[in-house]
């Protein structure tokens, strides 16, 4: 999941944490905030947290498949590539 999310956008200033815990760091000069990128990752179906104003805490279920892993992934990569934009 870590792997995934580092330098998949110019919005990820860093990406920490270990096993399921984890966060990423936004840089909110690059044109969208912590908050924003949370909205829209909920209207795409997954939910997280924002916290201490640029930080994006992500805490999945702790009985969750590689499989859903990997979505959650690829669902955040695209979503912070699309706000890029």
């Amino acid at each position: 999941l870590l792997d995934a999310l580092r330098g998949c956008s110019p919005l990820v200033e860093s990406v920490r944490g270990r096993g399921l815990l984890c966060a990423l760091v936004i840089d909110e000069s690059k044109g969208a905030s912590a908050w924003e990128v949370c909205l829209e990752l909920m209207r795409r179906g997954l939910l997280s947290k924002p916290t201490h104003g640029n930080v994006i805490r992500l805490a999945p279920m702790l009985v969750i498949s590689e499989e859903q892993l990997d979505e959650a992934a690829a669902l955040m990569v695209k979503t912070l590539q699309d706000m890029a934009k």
